[in-house]
């Protein structure tokens, strides 16, 4: 399919081709789509730059205590980066369906979907709970063969592990609220649970107000406090405060039959596709991993701060599926909706020259802020460097691909787009470089960067032909 795109260019209309990038007399001039937009986006963003943040106050205050810690969490949240990632295209796949539905004003199906969606994120994670519960040693020796970082990532899995539960929940609800554009709650209960983590990260990693020292023990205790405030949060919500959806706890047990095939039907690609690459940004933490252990911190360290610059596109990307799905459930015609996504590719554009520009602006002052050797500075610097260039593509081919192609009922295309250029190409030559051709490490991130760039013709070509537009409601 991608093949064929690229194979095909030279019969297409070039000019439709590159208009998201020149063609700015097509945007709408629609100002309720850009203040929907903007407000989705706004708000998503600075509730995924919290989330992140607890992320990035876990590895700056345990940096600070220990860079072996430092390595150890950084295992662990591979593994944990998987979930997020499956989990999270649970709930995507509850945005896709469901917000056709919100396009119509149907609730009744919306809830049935959400029920549906609950218990696939919820399964997932109680099978991932019991790998690590049974394995913890085995599963860290995937990322790393140093027994002092394994050691250390086992003290911080055996708590953070019940974390898992309790986020495949969340997500899932929250999934539910953002597909009626509820998305303020989800700001309010990041920025609480932040708060949280900080606060017991800070005493008990070091032990301070004569608390004891716990290192990894500590951060660990902060997050799943944080992950069980959150989930509280989002149920009194949904019982006590949501007007617009009125899910009820009972509402979750059931399980349609009708709704079930179009939510797999749909979510599987989906799915698979946030499993994939969430296996394969693991997969890059293993080729790091078993080259030097500066290697690892300094991915870690680079890879926090570009995740967090990244919630721009991925804010992004989440308005632009609910925007889409909404669009397409309401009977809106295909010239409106071409209209719409044109708009939406000028807008990412734009967003990804701001988040390259914030990485080189902003590498110096957050490496400062770590203890580390001066090989390592040097190695999470060079890293960012490459992220300031990479960065800027993924932004665009990245909503582009899960907000616009996917929101619009095209979930397959993601996947082989990711199965070829990913799993075909970028896997396998950098695991050459790295351990065939012993490049250095920062050739070696060129490489498992390389298709942020190159992604980008397929998902112009793809979304510029409006082949990705399917009505999903019955």
């Amino acid at each position: 399919m991608l093949f064929v795109d690229f194979f095909w260019i030279r019969r297409y209309d070039m000019e439709r081709i590159i208009s998201p990038a020149f063609g700015v007399m097509n945007v709408t001039k629609d100002r309720s789509f850009y203040k929907s937009f903007f407000i989705l986006c706004g708000t998503l963003v600075l509730q995924n730059i919290i989330v992140l943040s607890v992320n990035l106050a876990d590895n700056v205050m345990i940096g600070g205590y220990s860079e072996i810690s430092l390595s150890g969490v950084a295992a662990v949240n591979q593994i944990q980066f998987i979930l997020q990632q499956v989990v999270n295209g649970v709930g995507d796949v509850i945005v896709v369906v469901a917000s056709q539905y919100w396009g119509q004003k149907r609730l009744e199906p919306i809830r049935q979907i959400s029920a549906i969606g609950t218990k696939i994120a919820l399964g997932i994670a109680v099978v991932l709970f019991t790998l690590v519960s049974f394995f913890p040693e085995g599963t860290l020796r995937i990322f790393t063969n140093d027994e002092t970082i394994v050691a250390e990532g086992v003290r911080y899995l055996k708590i953070v592990r019940f974390t898992y539960p309790v986020f495949a929940l969340t997500t899932a609800l929250l999934a539910t609220l953002r597909s009626v554009e509820t998305v303020r709650i989800a700001l309010l209960i990041s920025l609480s649970t932040l708060i949280l983590n900080c606060s017991i990260n800070y005493t008990l990693i070091s032990g301070h107000f004569g608390a004891p020292e716990l290192g990894v023990v500590g951060a660990a205790i902060g997050t799943l406090t944080a992950r069980c405030v959150e989930l509280v949060i989002v149920v009194f919500y949904l019982v006590f405060w949501d007007q617009r959806l009125k899910l009820r706890l009972r509402d979750l047990l059931g399980w349609n039959r009708e709704l079930a095939k179009t939510y797999i039907k749909v979510g599987l690609p989906a799915i698979a596709t946030a499993g994939l690459w969430g296996a394969s940004n693991a997969l890059q933490t293993v080729i790091l991993g078993h080259m030097t252990a500066n290697a690892i911190a300094a991915n870690s360290m680079a890879s926090t701060l570009y995740l967090t610059l990244k919630v721009g596109s991925v804010g992004a990307a989440s308005a632009a599926s609910i925007l889409i799905g909404k669009t397409i459930g309401s009977g809106a015609g295909l010239p409106k909706i071409k209209e719409y996504s044109r708009t939406l590719q000028v807008l990412f554009l734009c967003i990804g020259a701001v988040i390259s520009a914030g990485l080189f602006f902003l590498r110096g002052p957050v490496l400062s802020l770590y203890r580390l050797s001066d090989e390592t500075r040097a190695l999470a610097n060079s890293f960012l460097l490459v992220f300031c260039v990479t960065g800027f593509g993924m932004s665009y081919q990245m909503p582009t691909q899960t907000g616009i192609i996917r929101g619009g009922g095209d979930t397959r295309f993601v996947l082989i787009n990711d199965l070829i250029s990913i799993w075909g190409i970028v896997l396998p030559v950098s695991a050459l470089a790295a351990f065939v051709f012993h490049w250095p490490p920062v050739a070696v991130v060129i490489c498992l960067n390389a298709d942020q760039v190159f992604k980008c013709g397929a998902a112009s070509i793809h979304c510029n032909r409006y082949r990705w537009i399917k009505k999903l409601t019955q």
